[in-house]
């Protein structure tokens, strides 16, 4: 059986989680500080330590620093949400970092996502993974550390963050920083497949099995075997599909369409969203067991705005890169620069990108002047506007009514109204698609 050692000073919440842990298969130990879990530590080695930032005779930090736990995989907590103090502890080997009160729900699903995954040894270079993800923030560089951590592991990691935080920059590194990374990584776009074809998109198809499909059609788990899939915009899947999805996630093992015949496979999934995942779930998007299967890691990207002076390298980045490609030695004038700083960027990395690119293609050798002069209206057009949804409305309905009130707010323009909407543009196209195909259904009644 793994051991647990629990290291915490107050003493109910120790035996709080001593008990959870005995229920969940472990044999425990418990200390109340550095010095009683030094004791422990000498008598058995731990398979799991979960110890407390805090503590009366130090830190759960220095604890870690002065004792060498080769294979112990670690789990912090503490009721300080300082960055600092999660940057130092990924540093030290943390595979988690809790805060308290911790919840009892994700303390289980830890411990039993611990007591059956081997970390694996990274044997990609670690500097080559992050090569995309440009900046010195803290909240960038704690990112950083839970993606490294992360990475090496079997787990399913659950990307969450606003439209245009680099959700599939991160997929990308953590693949990279993966045993996975000479295998392939598949990115799907959830909400830009038509619900007619991404069944057989995910999982293949026999030939025959339907209208069309004129010979077997390999899908994107079968491609993706021994590397990664990623998922975008997971909310987006059809709550049938969800199921079937789910499935392959707890056996390994998934059925092309058109066949009975089970087929296994090693994939390691990342999933994204840009909605609040809980919220998804409440609302019917998101099946609660696919949520929880899928969260094992979840990650937040953070938005620019909380990025500290990351905007300011981001554009210096994207223009430099736009200089080598055309040889050209253009530069941003001071003033700019601090309109960059100054902006909120609603639309974060892809905004800032976007607008780095259209100031370039119109300066001349300084890009200067306020910075509203680049704006799109679409950013700020009809954020006031309402739109009414009476209690008891199908939730798909509502969707329906409030696209296609932002596509009129923004005067039909597709691109300005997914931008607002926060989905992609092919989202977008598929959504309309079906309500046109809804329309001309009931007018031929």
């Amino acid at each position: 059986m793994p051991h647990l050692l629990v290291v915490e000073d107050d003493v109910a919440v120790r035996e709080l989680i001593a008990d959870i842990g005995a229920e969940d298969g472990y044999t425990v130990a418990q200390a109340g500080d550095i010095r009683q879990a030094r004791i422990q530590i000498d008598r058995q080695k731990p398979d799991v330590m979960l110890l407390d930032v805090n503590l009366p005779d130090g830190t759960g930090i220095d604890l870690c620093k002065q004792v060498e736990l080769p294979g112990t995989q670690l789990v912090f907590m503490t009721a300080d949400p300082d960055v600092d103090h999660a940057i130092q502890a990924l540093r030290c080997g943390a595979v988690e970092y809790l805060l308290k009160p911790v919840c009892l729900r994700r303390l289980r699903g830890v411990l039993g996502e611990l007591q059956s995954m081997p970390i694996e040894r990274q044997v990609s270079n670690a500097s080559d993974c992050f090569a995309g993800m440009v900046g010195k923030s803290r909240a960038l560089e704690l990112l950083c550390a839970h993606i490294e951590k992360v990475a090496p592991t079997r787990a399913t990691v659950l990307l969450i963050g606003e439209s245009g935080t680099g959700k599939e920059l991160a997929a990308e590194a953590i693949h990279r920083a993966s045993t996975r990374h000479k295998q392939p990584l598949i990115s799907i776009n959830c909400g830009a497949i038509s619900s007619n074809v991404i069944e057989s998109e995910l999982f293949g198809h026999e030939k025959g099995s339907f209208t069309g499909a004129d010979r077997q059609h390999k899908g994107y788990f079968e491609r993706a075997c021994g590397g990664t899939l990623f998922l975008d915009e997971i909310t987006e899947m059809s709550l049938e599909l969800q199921v079937r999805l789910l499935r392959v996630l707890e056996t390994g093992r998934f059925m092309r369409v058109g066949t009975h015949e089970e087929i296994a496979v090693d994939v390691r999934v990342i999933a994204a969203t840009n909605r609040n995942p809980e919220l998804a779930v409440s609302s019917g998007a998101l099946r609660e067991d696919l949520y929880h299967r899928l969260s094992v890691f979840p990650l937040e990207l953070p938005p620019l705005r909380d990025r500290e002076d990351d905007v300011v390298l981001l554009a210096e980045h994207f223009l430099a890169q736009l200089n080598t490609e055309n040889h050209t030695e253009k530069s941003f004038a001071p003033e700019a620069l601090q309109a960059i700083r100054a902006y909120s960027w609603p639309g974060n990395v892809r905004e800032l990108r976007n607008y780095v690119y259209r100031s370039y293609i119109l300066a001349d050798e300084i890009i200067a002047g306020d910075f509203n002069d680049f704006e799109l209206e679409g950013h700020s057009a009809g954020w006031g506007s309402e739109v009414l949804v009476p209690v008891g409305v199908p939730l798909a309905d509502a969707n329906r009514r409030i696209i296609l009130a932002t596509l009129k707010q923004c005067g039909g323009v597709k691109k300005a109204a997914a931008e607002m909407l926060g989905i992609s543009l092919k989202t977008l196209y598929n959504r309309l698609d079906e309500y046109d195909a809804t329309e001309a259904e009931h007018a031929s009644w």
